[in-house]
């Protein structure tokens, strides 16, 4: 039916897709701030040319053209990345017959990417340590990604449910 990058595919936009709706219920609800993409996909753009990390913090740094559109792509690049490797540690089977741990696992451990690679190289620190209020960040970060974890857990029961 499907082979794993299909499968990743699928799961890793149901996945992003999930967390970009929860970003938005909290946007309408109780007013947090939606995810900057366009800084995303100013840092992003910085990297072929060697940029990885922005010490002034990424809002210092001159706008790409595009950039909106790069984060968001790159958004669900790495959702479906993230999907890849729970397939590739689980194995497809995983996705015919889905459980939340093996999910959850990837999600949680997929905050890292976000505290110590991404955060950094955009001037915010190690896990936000350098943001207005870094505890709140932290944990909306591990919610973001356990959200996560929940949507491609959902997608993957989709693809059996079809």
């Amino acid at each position: 039916m499907f082979d794993t990058l299909g499968l990743a595919l699928v799961i890793g936009v149901g996945g992003t897709a999930l967390l970009d709706l929860w970003n938005w219920l909290l946007n309408k609800l109780i007013r947090q701030p939606l995810p900057p993409w366009h800084l995303v996909g100013r840092w992003f753009s910085g990297l072929p040319k060697g940029r990885l990390v922005h010490r002034q913090g990424i809002a210092s740094s001159p706008a790409i053209v595009g950039e909106l559109a790069i984060g968001w792509i790159m958004h669900y690049v790495v959702g479906v990345s993230f999907a890849l490797a729970l397939l590739l540690v689980w194995g497809d089977g995983w996705a015919l017959a889905p459980t939340f741990g093996p999910a959850l696992i990837v999600g949680l451990v997929t905050v890292g990417a976000g505290w110590f690679i991404l955060q950094p190289g955009m001037g915010v620190g190690v896990a936000c340590s350098g943001a207005p209020n870094p505890s709140l960040a932290r944990m909306n970060n591990v919610v973001g990604h356990i959200v996560f974890a929940l949507g491609m857990y959902l997608a993957a029961r989709l693809i059996t449910a079809g």
